[in-house]
């Protein structure tokens, strides 16, 4: 199995994104991982949320494959321990999917379109964090996800 994050805009603060990349290497030992940016899109003051929602959509939907599984990093979503977590990747791997695509929506959430397209969504707490910070600890829960796994000391419980 294949793990892709995708995301809306570039990270702005190098130092989330030097975090960000020290996890993806590490992830990278265990999994095909990559994070792919879908840019920024234009002119948004010009577009209500619902149009800038529907725009961002149609770019998140243009990215995947029919053979994708896509689960959304969403604040309604599924809430999981560590250790769930870890067995929530354990699952999907063992389910022979090919490429299990995760994304982070833009500021205000997804279309319509995507919800209909997902497999499932997971929260990352209840909190309200930046975008920028959650691409840094979905990757670290998925490093933390693989160590458990490995029965390796990353984690502690």
């Amino acid at each position: 199995m294949k793990i892709k994050l995708l995301v809306i805009g570039k990270t702005d603060d190098k130092d989330l994104g030097q975090l960000i990349e020290k996890y993806q290497q590490r992830l990278n030992h265990y999994i095909n991982f990559e994070i792919e940016i879908i840019p920024d899109i234009k002119n948004v003051k010009n577009l209500s949320q619902l149009q800038q929602k529907e725009k961002e959509g149609e770019l998140i939907l243009s990215k995947l494959k029919n053979t994708d599984q896509l689960v959304l990093l969403d604040e309604k979503g599924k809430e999981y321990r560590s250790l769930d977590f870890a067995n929530f990747l354990q699952k999907k791997m063992n389910s022979g999917i090919k490429q299990l695509v995760l994304v982070i929506g833009g500021p205000y959430g997804f279309s319509e379109s995507v919800y209909k397209k997902t497999m499932g969504k997971v929260s990352l707490s209840k909190m309200t964090f930046s975008h920028q910070m959650i691409r840094l600890f979905i990757v670290e829960q998925l490093y933390r996800g693989f160590t458990i796994l490995k029965n390796e000391p990353y984690h502690h419980e």
